[in-house]
């Protein structure tokens, strides 16, 4: 059995490692303007103008970067659009245009530090132990349990450590937050963690919720602490510090208020016309403020220290002598599968009782590192880990592992999958889930019908690896998932996701409804994200765009590595009534092992009648946009019509296996002597007179023109794996227009 020292030590190393990485190749990069020097008495302090309100925190470590020049700095202010920092050495009286950097590899140094701490304390080296090597013989009475939160209660009175395992909407909320009433009822005091702030928030909100239910609600014993905060300052409630402050200490709020609006204004001031009295005037009132807000902090360490119940964020309570510093009767550590195992560590050691709840059958923790301790450590959640996930792949449940087992989130028909294929057939649907979701199955498109495999086979080679990233897209795809985002929309959605592996996917989704959907993304909860982003949320429809397909080799490693179960998972589990994946099942079939989650989805999908093919398309898409037209390829009028109106530009890609027939030829030969031919092929042109040749070519074919009006899936080339129908689409967008053509020529040529 490892020691826990010999945990620690590689902890620590995995972190160092992981900050090293940070900060030779990641870094959250802000633009600063119009830098002035306000003083220079032993440090140097300058304001800046930003473009928009920074959300550094104060005190953080940056790097200014000016030219060839860097400096270590931190931050003293960020309010508005004007920040103040400290630098080490002086820079000059001004500074036109620098640049600062920022990640938070304090907040891994800070962590490293607990880990110290917990080396030094034998009572906490044991809870950690235990945590990791959770064999000790489970003493709960199962003979009392009543229900779910009373087993949940019972666990975590006999037992030092409690793994919840809580898949998608199976009252993971509701009973961790009876479990923390239940523990205050018996004025045991409680901590509440999470990786996330809006987790953090729906459980406090859920907690006190519940309390005043029972008319036993105390105001400052539910305390959410820390900032940025999704609970409601006006909310019926007390639960922040700031309303605690508000309620009991209202005389130095006015303080503080009246100091940053006179500081708001003196920097409106400064940005007009700089003048060393108002600068003077902005240093004294600083010295001001932070006597109030150093008074405040102490207030906020004494609401903390009377609190019952205490939640916050990991990376507020590893910083923050006031969470860290104090001892709990029961730790809470929800969504642990996306925390960092040392975090989950160091969460363990601050209580006498440990409830760590999560999913590990969801996407894993994020480090950037490919470092093998960062691998072991930081890329992997604690349920694996401390051995706990592996009993599940055994076929039992570990003895201090609690299962959460019936969802009431998802129709029958979408949970169907994820039950069977995921969970092993451990979870089940609650009885009244399918009549719930009913109202959202009904609602068009594919009125009816709950999980839908929209089939994009043969349809053409439109997946494409982004230059930059080598991230992949498909504009077809995400044309096709757009689409369905509008008939969703006018069949009466208002809750919508879109969500795809790939980063390149999902900003040219994001692309596509800020620049056509704008006036309904005010009226509608629309969002477009990638899986990792999206985990956590959920939405009544849900898109889910695979984008693989020709003429890509092989399915991506986000399809088909060792954590495509977790990402297909969350994807899938996000929804509440209608599940739609797109997706080109000729390609998952030629190219993915069919033990793969991607391939047993689509294949359970084709089983169970869920698919729709490529000849339907004219079955579904009901409602044309003026600026998204689908129109039969073989129908030529206005793309030639688009082509004679022309007025600065075509672009035409043309692969290798086009036939131009006599038609096209004369239609691009008698353009407008004005316009500008871009031809982008594998194969010379000479009968068409271009300007300008692009050897690189494309695997499908599209026309640009005058920058805005996209044609794709024209010329149509019956080349190798397309059939009928023949089907083009018409974009008027010059963002996506720029966002295609910027990956095949530069900005000269474009």
């Amino acid at each position: 059995m490892t020691k826990t020292r010999e945990y620690i030590k590689e902890w620590q190393q995995a972190l160092q490692n992981e900050i090293i990485h940070l900060k030779k190749y990641g870094s959250n990069k802000y633009r600063v303007t119009n830098g002035r020097l306000l003083s220079n008495d032993g440090t140097f302090t300058y304001y800046f103008d930003t473009a928009f309100s920074l959300k550094v925190p104060v005190g953080s470590s940056i790097t200014l970067t000016w030219g060839g020049i860097k400096q270590s700095g931190r931050i003293l202010s960020s309010e508005g659009k004007g920040i103040i920092i400290q630098l080490e050495q002086t820079l000059g009286d001004l500074i036109p245009e620098a640049y600062i950097n920022h990640d938070p590899w304090e907040l891994l140094e800070q962590l490293i530090e607990r880990l110290d701490e917990i080396s030094k304390s034998k009572q906490k080296r044991v809870r950690v132990n235990r945590l990791m090597n959770p064999s000790m013989p489970a003493k709960h009475p199962n003979e009392k349990i009543k229900s779910n939160v009373h087993e949940l209660v019972l666990r975590s009175k006999y037992n030092p450590i409690t793994f919840v395992w809580g898949p998608p909407g199976t009252g993971k909320t509701y009973t961790l937050a009876r479990v923390a009433a239940n523990k205050y009822f018996q004025e045991k005091t409680v901590l509440i963690l999470s990786h996330s702030n809006q987790a953090v928030d729906v459980l406090i909100r859920e907690i006190s919720g519940f309390i005043r239910k029972k008319e036993r609600f105390r105001v400052g014993d539910v305390l959410r602490y820390g900032y940025n905060t999704g609970v409601a300052e006006d909310s019926q409630e007390v639960l922040t510090t700031s309303q605690l402050l508000k309620k009991q200490e209202h005389s130095l709020v006015e303080d503080k208020d009246a100091l940053m609006e006179e500081r708001k204004n003196l920097k409106q001031d400064l940005a007009r016309s700089f003048s060393k009295r108002d600068s003077n005037q902005l240093l004294e009132l600083e010295k001001k403020l932070s006597r109030v807000l150093e008074k405040i902090r102490q207030k906020e360490i004494e609401f903390v220290k009377d609190a019952w119940v205490v939640g916050s964020t990991l990376a507020k309570a590893a910083s923050d002598p006031a969470i860290y510093g104090k001892e709990y009767d029961v730790v809470i550590l929800d969504e642990a599968s996306m925390a960092y195992v040392p975090q989950a560590a160091f969460a363990a050691s601050l209580g006498k009782r440990v409830i760590i709840c999560g999913d590990f059958k969801q996407l894993p923790p994020i480090a950037s590192s490919r470092d093998s301790l960062v691998t072991k450590w930081l890329k992997e959640d604690v349920f694996h880990r401390a051995g706990v996930a592996d009993w599940v792949r055994a076929g039992e449940l570990h003895p201090h592992l609690f299962l959460l087992k019936e969802q009431r989130r998802m129709h029958p028909d979408i949970s169907a999958f994820t039950n069977q294929y995921v969970y092993h057939s451990l979870v089940g649907d609650h009885e009244s889930v399918k009549k719930s979701r009913n109202e959202i199955v009904e609602k068009y498109p594919f009125s009816g019908r709950a999980a839908i495999l929209l089939d994009t086979s043969y349809m053409g080679a439109f997946c494409l690896n982004e230059k930059s990233s080598n991230s992949r897209s498909n504009i077809w795809q995400a044309l096709i998932s757009f689409q369905l985002i509008h008939e969703s929309y006018l069949g009466g959605a208002r809750s919508i996701g879109f969500v795809t592996p790939y980063r390149a996917q999902a900003n040219l989704m994001e692309l596509l409804l800020q620049d056509l959907y704008a006036k309904e993304l005010l009226t509608a909860d629309i969002i477009s994200a990638t899986v990792h982003r999206f985990q956590g949320s959920e939405r009544d429809i849900m898109i889910f765009d695979t984008v693989d397909s020709d003429p890509q080799e092989r399915a991506g490693m986000l399809l088909t590595g060792k954590d495509s179960e977790r990402l297909i998972n969350v994807a899938i589990t996000r929804t509440r009534g209608k599940f739609i994946h797109v997706c080109n099942h000729s390609f998952i079939r030629k190219h993915v092992y069919n033990r793969k989650t991607i391939r047993q989805l689509v294949e359970h999908q084709e089983r169970h009648q869920q698919s729709v093919r490529t000849k339907d398309i004219g079955t579904w898409i009901k409602n044309q946009l003026p600026r998204l037209q689908w129109i039969h390829a073989l129908k030529l009028e206005k793309v030639f019509r688009d082509i004679e109106n022309a007025r600065s530009s075509i672009v035409i890609s043309l692969p290798v296996t086009t036939v131009l027939s006599e038609e096209w030829i004369t239609a691009l030969v008698n353009r407008n002597l004005s316009v500008k031919l871009t031809i982008i092929s594998d194969k010379y042109w000479p009968e068409l007179n271009s300007d300008t040749f692009h050897e690189e070519g494309l695997n499908f074919p599209f026309i640009i023109v005058d920058h805005h009006i996209l044609w794709l899936g024209l010329p149509l080339e019956r080349g190798k794996g397309i059939q009928p129908p023949y089907i083009a689409a018409r974009l008027d967008s010059q963002k996506v227009c720029e966002n295609l053509v910027a990956q095949y020529l530069t900005s000269e040529n474009w």
